[in-house]
């Protein structure tokens, strides 16, 4: 199981990577291998705005349908394409090409009530 050390982690299984006032978001390596092979996966669009913990999409998976939550507050200005065509990418590269969307942060404080890796890690081995 992979829990890179500069990135942020929700107790909902989602990884956000800061940089500057915008987030890349994505689930986790732990989350991706729970569901199994991911089939679908439904993204805002561009421009919509979100409440930290909201849901923002759907992810379908041969195992189970779940909601993907926003774990900060703010606008979406950017989805990873790539999913419609490939949603198998969340499997093959949680981290990398599997990315699901970049926010445009409201609220900078949220960032502050994330785990780290090492708390994220203990969290899903105990």
């Amino acid at each position: 199981m992979d829990f890179p050390q500069e990135l942020k982690y929700s107790k909902e299984h989602e990884w956000i990577k800061v940089e500057g006032d915008t987030v890349t978001i994505g689930i986790t390596d732990y989350a991706q291998n729970e569901l199994g092979d991911v089939v679908f996966v439904e993204l805002p669009e561009s421009g919509e705005s979100f409440k930290k913990n909201e849901a923002f999409g759907t992810i379908e998976a041969v195992k189970a349908v779940s909601e993907l939550y926003v774990p900060i507050s703010g606008e979406v200005v950017e989805i990873n394409e790539k999913l419609e065509d490939d949603a198998a990418l969340v499997n093959s590269s949680p981290y990398g090409d599997g990315w699901m969307i970049k926010v445009k942060l409201s609220d900078q404080s949220e960032l502050d009530e994330l785990m780290d890796a090492g708390a994220y890690k203990e969290m899903v081995e105990s």
